[in-house]
């Protein structure tokens, strides 16, 4: 298998997972703008928080299949999670409320630039194999 072929595969595992971590951080949006009148930047950071925890497991067992100590991984996995966090926060700001863009637009745009962030970051450092 070339490394292009693996790279690939990785990546459609990576997006499957993100798929589902999607599916939790939108439902959780979702809920809190309707549901609870919530700002939809603040109810997008805690979709995204808690997406995170369900994306860090998935990813370590399924995407990356790592065998690196959890308590080496997953302080890279934060690192490159607060970073996608705040390029969430800061695009879902700018879209919302700056731009009057609808925040389900917005959440789409922010998971789109996210998703390059995360995967480059994950792949070649918090599960890199030497």
């Amino acid at each position: 298998m070339t490394p292009l072929h693996r790279l690939a595969i990785q990546f459609l595992r990576f997006a499957m997972v993100g798929g589902i971590a999607t599916a939790i951080h939108f439902l959780i949006l979702i809920t809190l703008v309707r549901g609870a009148d919530m700002n939809a930047v603040w109810a997008s950071a805690l979709g995204f928080t808690f997406s995170a925890i369900c994306n860090y497991y998935l990813n370590y067992r399924f995407t990356f299949r790592s065998n690196t100590a959890h308590r080496h991984a997953v302080m890279k996995f934060v690192a490159v999670a607060c970073v996608g966090l705040a390029l969430n926060s800061l695009t879902m700001l700018i879209a919302t409320e700056y731009l009057g863009t609808h925040y389900l637009l917005a959440q789409v745009i922010a998971t789109g630039l996210v998703l390059l962030w995360s995967f480059s970051g994950n792949r070649w450092w918090t599960f890199n194999r030497p």
